[in-house]
Order: structure tokens, then C-alpha cells, then sequence
């Protein structure tokens, strides 16, 4: 979904029913990553249990549980029965793979997050069966980019990109559906912005005017396939 704040917040009100579970989310290493994670939940109130091998000071000693978490023993102790998350944070993504297998076989039902270290292993981690992989190099590049072109639009899921370009010439004074846009690429325009104002989630029969600009959502792919057809080259 995309939408302005109102527009969520009014989509919550009609369709979610909101609880907070009473069971802890398992954090499978302690490094700066699950650190940083745990920290994240408790500023959020959301319970959960730190799993690691090695004798580590916690802001939370509480929640610390020492002991390999291939073990069966240490990760039924850290509540790997009653969990609703399993966040997998080590820095070797083989141990990452493996943890993924065996959390998914002792939890068919669980929503398990992983981390990437390497790029090329996240299509792995996928099939291992994590839900959603936290890769260093795709979140690394989305911050660069914004760096360099002044942005703040954020990464939002593993291969899903939302870009803000200006309008191409070509395609002033069209309507959204005359463009083609998705259609011909695959991306979708979630809002059309000029100056102060913002059209978000426009109708297909908004005209494109000039000097305005598109936030689009797509693909990597589909994001190439729109600079190629509509944004010439220097």
C-alpha cells in the first residue's frame, strides 16, 4: 500500500485490530546488529530474548541467554516454541542459512527475518525460509544514493524501489493512463507532487503537468526500464 499519513492511519482504523503479543521475539546473536535490534524493540515496549555463544554485557542481562543456538535446549529456553519473530543477526551468513533451516523446520508458522552480510546471498536466505532478509549492500546503496541525490525515500522491502524523478518532457501534458507508465515498465506512480503540493495515489485520468515531479514504486528492473523509455541520457 502506499498512502499519506491520514490515509494509513484512516486504512487502520476501518481494518486493523491491533494487539501486542505476549510472547518474546528471539534475537539470534549479539553483535552490533542484534544489539542495535533489541534496543529498537524495547524502545517499542516489545519483549524479547538475546540468544549468543559468547559471555556478552547487555544493557539487558535479563534477556541474555548464553549457549549455541543450533541447540535445541538454548533456543526452547530463549522461547523459540511461543515466539512470533525469530530475528537472525550473526555476520556469517552460513550459520545465517543454517539457523534460517532449522528455526523454519522447528516453526513452519514463525515469521523469521535474517541478515545478509553478502549480497549474493540473499536469494539463498530466501529459499532457506526467511520472510525478509536485511541485506547490507542493498541497504547500504539506498543510503548512498539518497546521499547523493539529496533524498530521503527509504528502502522499503528487499527489491522493492521508490524513486522521485521530474517529469520527463514527453510526458507533459498527458493524462497518468495515457503515459503507459506501468504498463511499459512496471512501475506505479503513487504520487505526483509540484511545488508545495502533493497528489498521492493520483487517478489515472490526473494531468501531468510541467515542472511537476513523479514518486514512482517498482522493481529494480522496472525502475531501469523507466529512466530508459522516459528519462533521456546527457
Amino acid at each position: 500500500m502506499a498512502g499519506s499519513k491520514e490515509q494509513i492511519e484512516a486504512y487502520d482504523e476501518m481494518f486493523c485490530i491491533y494487539h501486542r503479543a505476549g510472547t518474546p521475539v528471539v534475537i539470534i546473536g549479539a553483535g552490533r546488529v542484534g544489539l542495535a535490534t533489541a534496543r529498537a524493540l524495547a524502545e517499542r515496549d516489545v519483549d524479547f530474548r538475546i540468544v549468543d555463544q559468547e559471555e556478552i554485557h547487555t544493557p539487558y542481562p535479563d534477556k541474555f541467554i548464553r549457549g549455541n543456538a543450533a541447540e535445541l535446549e538454548v533456543l526452547e529456553t530463549a522461547g523459540i516454541r511461543e515466539a512470533h519473530t525469530v530475528i537472525i543477526t550473526t555476520s556469517l551468513d552460513d550459520s545465517n542459512t543454517y539457523l534460517t533451516i532449522y528455526c523454519r523446520k522447528l516453526r513452519p508458522d514463525i515469521q523469521l527475518i535474517s541478515r545478509a552480510t553478502l549480497e549474493r546471498n540473499v536469494a539463498g536466505l530466501h529459499r532457506a525460509g526467511a520472510d525478509f532478509v536485511m541485506s547490507y549492500a542493498a541497504m547500504g546503496s539506498n543510503i548512498i544514493f539518497n546521499l547523493l541525490k539529496h533524498s530521503d525515500l527509504l528502502l522499503i522491502a528487499e527489491g522493492l524501489s521508490l524513486f522521485h524523478v521530474k517529469l520527463p518532457d514527453s510526458l507533459a501534458g498527458k493524462t497518468l493512463v495515457e503515459t503507459g507508465i506501468r504498463d511499459q515498465t512496471g512501475c506505479s506512480v503513487v504520487a505526483v507532487s509540484k511545488g508545495d503540493q502533493q497528489d498521492i495515489n493520483p487517478e489515472p485520468s490526473t494531468i501531468l503537468e510541467s515542472n511537476s515531479s513523479l514518486i514512482l514504486i517498482g522493481s529494480v528492473e522496472a525502475e531501469n526500464r523507466f529512466l530508459k523509455l522516459f528519462v533521456p541520457r546527457d
